[in-house]
């Protein structure tokens, strides 16, 4: 079985970010962005996904922590949309429910090729300590948009905003796990009547 991993480089005038993945991995981390709370939840979203990642990043922070969090989102994207190549032999779909506390957060994926968001999600502050909660939307966006996959992420209901972003990454990072897993049944086929998830 070829290795599923990646790495990717991004560097512009306002951050320069190293991502690299392994989808077939432990869920080991390595994360250094200068935004803790962020780094909690890439964290999160490795762990729970069974995705080793390892993610470099330094950005223009004294400005805000925006171009940071999206490029480390278009960063880590591209490296997994590299990783599953042709997409031949997954499972591609997956859906859950995930609860932490009060709060609850569904999140489904289709690793179709087709970037697309919805994300119903809404916090009940602007701030998890001096992190904008906004942002998280933003991490998803560019991460759906540079991975190529439709991704549904929707919070029912919760009071807590550390909760409901934490929520909003594990529940991502399990329908990874489970979409990017191997389908015993069809270990050589590309899960499409099209026959391919790259168009």
């Amino acid at each position: 079985m070829a290795a599923r991993q990646a790495e990717i480089t991004r560097k512009t005038n306002e951050t320069e970010v190293t991502a690299s993945v392994n989808l077939d991995g432990e869920g080991r981390f390595e994360i250094g962005t200068g935004i803790g709370f962020f780094d909690h939840m890439l964290e999160q979203l490795s762990r729970h996904s069974l995705i080793d990642i390892s993610v470099t990043a330094k950005g223009d922070l004294h400005i805000d922590d925006h171009h940071t969090v999206e490029d480390c989102g278009i960063a880590i994207g591209q490296a997994i949309s590299k990783a599953l190549g042709e997409r031949r032999g997954i499972t591609r779909y997956a859906s859950l429910d995930l609860a932490m506390d009060e709060a609850l957060t569904r999140a489904a994926v289709d690793l179709s090729g087709r970037p697309f968001l919805v994300w119903k999600v809404v916090f009940p502050s602007s701030k998890v300590g001096t992190f904008d909660t906004e942002l998280v939307g933003e991490f998803f966006q560019a991460l759906a948009q540079n991975a190529g996959i439709t991704l549904h992420v929707m919070n029912l209901y919760g009071t807590n905003a550390h909760h409901i972003a934490e929520t909003c990454f594990k529940a991502t990072a399990r329908v990874l796990r489970t979409a990017c897993e191997h389908d015993p049944r069809q270990p050589d086929a590309i899960p499409s009547t099209k026959g391919t998830l790259s168009d």
